[in-house]
């Protein structure tokens, strides 16, 4: 892990030999994309030599040409896709080809035949949201579709929900395209003439090993794949070498296209939740549920439920289903797809009335409509990525998690399961796929132990020998990985000769993922014998949340219009994603505990963090919630303790300290600020706000508390503010004292107590703490009156209720507008009504969005109230995020993500408010768009003037 793994002489002539050779894609060996690239969603971490990115097939080629020079015959050649493998799928030294970052396109659709051809950095989401309009979908639902490339899927064979429908990743491919030193070969034309001896050596071998193979692999729908002798060889005839490369995890080779067979999609879709009382009634139910033919039957046993419930996300489930106090529950899914409602309709009322007679069934929720099915299975795929989140030193863990056996042996086969981890003394979540026997069991384990990690191993062996005794694969959804080294004692061996010498038909110099899955005499790379990744800091230190990251990637998701992570959304550059920060992070962290940190490291990793927009979309998103912000903190409070800061940062923390003074001169500073914006230019910034604040009007300043709360009138709400919103945001200030007016309430801007955003952000913590000690006591104080406080801007809400709390600060209740609003309806206000307005639109911070996912959701509800409509349509971060928005070097990912998801929905007349002073900043920026607070649209529909 601490090395590479070969001469850094030898990296240097290889990326030269790229660039003559036209190679388009980066060539990298920078530390921190190194570290990036060195973990996955398993324990393990192998440091590899070199990344490269090729744009498309043809770049792909001339990478498999270089490489095939005597110069490089040393170096080992790893695909790599989204990165959630589960068992060090990807990970390796040598070279690693990063599929996802360019080659993630849709070449080509057949919507007659029902095909279509894609890269293999394609994402599968990406993939099916292009397919929708045409009616077509790939098949394979796999739990992390946000993130997970087509040719990952491939590579490991992935499946999922719905596979004892729709098959696994290798039942719905129709042909591949390999890129070799040679050219490109695609099995969906004629073999060129260099191809043929290749191919014939394969066929031979695949031929004579078939029998032996067909004679150890079980009858299952989660058939065994990888190197699968019997499909290549149809009793037919004929030689189908690309199913070789189905399951085989690169070792075969680099795969440059994917053709894809699509299904229709099938418009009636039904979903069944049903809460047990017990996770074992809940699978000997599974049975009797098979009879009514559904399309998935899904797990969630009593310790992912209860997870999923101490971290809120329960809340999203109907009152119904939700377990009461103490009370734990185990939830199935059980969805029905199909093409005549009547039919399904049959069926599901069918399931209903046995349901009804099934032991400890306490609940039965039927989903009402596509997006709530869409959102309760979210809850599901949520619950299981909480697992990661147990405190404490040991942790679940994956690696004995997709064994499958025949359904009818699975009760028999998770009693001697369980009972081998209860010898350990270890414990455990369970889910899974009961309708075709797989359940995925993630024992908790500290890797940083010596006993635990021979706990690891003692719990595989005995697992493997399980899924022999009952018939059954140890790998039946994620793939081999480092788990490949049980493959030649589980396919027998004159079978795994025949697939040797395949692997030396395509491979003859091993260089293809070396190590895993079929080796040569140097054998492969085991489950004890792989470096592990660093699994805790010590007690106590600042960075660890870096550790706990473990690699599920979802800060990698596709999707536009979700917050986490922007930077990854903009770059596609895995350093710029909390998982590729927190892998620098703790690398980082290693070497300081014994000296200095690498320089180059220390070089890469300021300028990763630097690309992070600080919208703590992660603190809220990540299953484990790592909040890179914070860690960079820290970072950043060791870093400027031996570096001097850059002169812009030390003017914005002064400025932060100083706002208070700065605020009160605002009459001197307003004529002044044009011409002072433009000097920010100087200093690396643009686009300052151009028009500084005026003083607001004394009736409605609070510059001294009052002994009580009648001093400040009927219904008084107090507006607590950020620095920026007080000095450049005058509008939102108005807009605000309007629309409470407008409501009947008694508006008072509190003095300005800068909260320590800035200092916070850049490590300077001593100053953060000062800070936030005096806003705390502000607030505490006004809070004693009983006096209602909102803050008028959400990430000044967010900083309140995230960040202090961690600082040791616990701030009195700070409400986000909504909120505030919405309890006073519970509590019986009535509102005016508005006499009538057009749609509105309203947007919402990201940083709101991802830590109160209701935040849009409670804004319609008080426009409701007012008689108004209002959309609220999802979005990403916008962009501009503070300061970073302003700064000169962040221009491009700044701008590119308003394009992903503001700018188109920001066309049209409506009349339009964003929440967040930086969305308000951005859209006026780069859209010319004026939008309002809230709380203006509000005033301004109930005909309230601005003061």
């Amino acid at each position: 892990m601490d090395g590479m793994g070969v001469e850094m002489d030898q990296v240097k002539r290889f990326a030269s030999a790229l660039r003559q050779a036209w190679f388009g894609g980066e060539v990298e060996t920078e530390a921190a994309l190194r570290v990036a690239m060195s973990t996955d969603n398993s324990v393990y971490q192998i440091m590899p030599d070199v990344i490269v990115a090729p744009r498309d097939a043809a770049d792909m080629a001339r990478l498999a040409s270089v490489l095939d020079q005597p110069a490089f015959h040393s170096l080992g050649v790893t695909a790599r896709g989204g990165g959630t493998g589960t068992n060090g799928q990807s990970l390796n030294r040598g070279v690693i080809v990063d599929t996802r970052r360019h080659m993630n396109r849709v070449l080509a659709v057949d919507a007659q035949a029902g095909w279509a051809d894609v890269e293999p950095g394609v994402v599968l989401d990406a993939l099916n949201d292009a397919l929708r309009p045409s009616g077509w979908f790939f098949a394979p639902e796999t739990s992390t579709s946000t993130r997970c490339t087509i040719g990952g899927m491939v590579s490991t064979d992935a499946s999922g929900k719905g596979s004892r429908v729709y098959g696994k990743t290798s039942d719905n491919i129709i042909g591949l395209e390999l890129a070799r030193p040679e050219g490109l070969l695609s099995s969906l034309a004629a073999p060129p003439d260099w191809a043929t001896g290749m191919l014939a050596r394969a066929e031979a071998a695949a031929r004579a090993g078939r029998a032996a193979f067909i004679a150890h692999t079980p009858r299952l729908n989660r058939r065994f794949t990888g190197y699968d002798l019997e499909r290549a060889c149809p009793e037919a005839g004929g030689f189908e070498w690309w199913r070789l490369f189905l399951g085989a995890e690169g070792t075969l080779g680099l795969i440059s296209r994917i053709r894809v067979k699509l299904r229709r999609i099938e418009p009636e879709k039904r979903l069944l939740v049903v809460g047990f009382g017990r996770f074992r009634q809940a699978l000997a139910a599974a049975g009797a549920l098979m009879a009514f033919a559904p399309t998935a039957i899904e797990v969630m046993d009593e310790r992912v439920q209860a997870l999923a419930g101490e971290a809120g996300i329960l809340a999203r489930l109907p009152p119904g289903l939700r377990a009461g106090a103490g009370q734990r529950l185990a939830y199935v899914f059980i969805e029905f797809n199909g093409t005549d409602g009547p039919a399904l309709e049959a069926r599901l009322e069918a399931c209903l009335a046995c349901l009804e007679g099934l032991e400890g069934a306490r609940a039965v929720h039927m989903a009402q409509g596509l997006a709530e099915i869409k959102a309760l299975w979210a809850i599901r795929s949520a619950g299981v990525g909480l697992l990661g989140k147990i405190q404490g030193a040991a942790r679940p863990v994956a690696f004995v998690e997709d064994c499958v056996v025949p359904p009818e042996n699975l009760p028999a086969f998770l009693d001697e399961f369980l009972a081998v981890l209860e010898g350990q003394g270890l414990e455990f979540g369970i889910y899974g796929h009961v309708d075709v026997g797989c359940l995925h069991v993630r024992p908790a384990l500290n890797i940083d132990s010596a006993e635990d990690r021979q706990k690891l191993g003692a719990v595989s062996d005995a697992v493997f020998a399980l899924t022999r005794k009952y018939g059954g694969v140890f790998w039946g959804e994620h793939g081999k990985g480092v788990r490949g080294a049980y493959l030649r004692a589980w396919i027998g061996e004159e079978a795994y000769a025949a697939l040797r010498q395949v692997k030396a038909a395509f491979d003859p110099q091993g260089r293809f993922n070396p190590g895993k899955l079929v080796t040569g005499d140097e054998g492969a790379l085991g489950i004890l014998t792989t470096p592990f990744r660093p699994f805790n800091a010590p007690e106590g230190d600042a960075l660890a949340g870096a550790f706990r990251c473990n690699g599920n990637a979802q800060c990698l998701s596709y999707e536009a219009s979700t917050p986490m992570c922007p930077s990854y959304k903009a770059t596609a550059d895995l350093r710029q994603s909390p998982k590729g920060r927190a892998d620098a992070l703790r690398d980082w962290h290693r070497q300081r505990q014994s000296g200095p940190a690498d320089p180059a490291l220390e070089a890469g990793l300021l300028a990763t963090l630097d690309g992070c927009l600080g919208c703590k979309a992660c603190a809220s998103t990540c299953p484990v919630q790592v909040d890179v912000p914070g860690l960079r903190s820290a970072f950043y409070a060791d870093y400027y303790a031996r570096h001097a800061r850059p002169l812009a940062d030390r003017l914005a923390l002064l400025g932060e300290r100083l706002s208070p003074a700065l605020a009160a001169c605002a009459p001197v500073l307003r004529p002044l600020w044009p011409m002072l914006a433009k000097l920010g230019g100087g200093l690396g910034m643009r686009d300052l706000p151009g028009h500084y604040a005026p003083k607001p009007l004394r009736r409605y300043r609070l510059d001294k508390l009052p002994q009580d709360a009648t001093a400040l009138g009927a219904r008084p709400v107090v507006l607590v503010q950020d620095w920026f919103s007080v000095l450049f945001d005058g509008a939102a200030q108005r807009d605000a004292i309007a629309g409470l007016e407008a409501l009947g309430y008694r508006p008072w801007l509190l003095k300005l107590h800068p909260a320590g955003k800035v200092a916070q952000t850049f490590g300077a913590l001593p100053a953060f703490m000062a800070m936030a000690t005096r806003l705390c006591a502000a607030l505490s104080a006004l809070a004693r009156l009983g006096v209602p406080l909102v803050g008028l801007d959400p990430a000044l809400v967010m900083q309140l209720r995230q960040d202090y709390p961690k600082a040791g600060l616990i701030p009195p209740s700070v409400a986000l507008p909504q909120e505030f609003l919405v309890r006073e309806l519970e509590a019986g206000r009535v509102f005016p009504q508005a006499a009538g307005s057009a749609p509105m639109r309203l947007f919402s911070h990201c940083t709101e969005s991802t830590a109160v996912p209701a935040a849009g959701a409670l804004w319609r509800r008080v426009y409701e109230a007012l008689g108004l409509e209002v959309e609220t349509p999802s979005t990403g971060c916008c962009g501009m995020a503070g300061l970073f928005g302003h700064q000169e070097r962040h221009q491009r990912v700044s701008r590119h993500l308003f394009d992903l998801s503001w700018r188109e929905k920001l066309e049209g007349g409506a009349e339009m408010a964003a929440s967040g002073f930086s969305c308000r900043c951005q859209a006026e920026r780069l859209a010319g768009k004026q939008l309002r607070h809230p709380l203006g649209l509000i005033a301004q529909a109930l005909a309230g003037k601005t003061p």
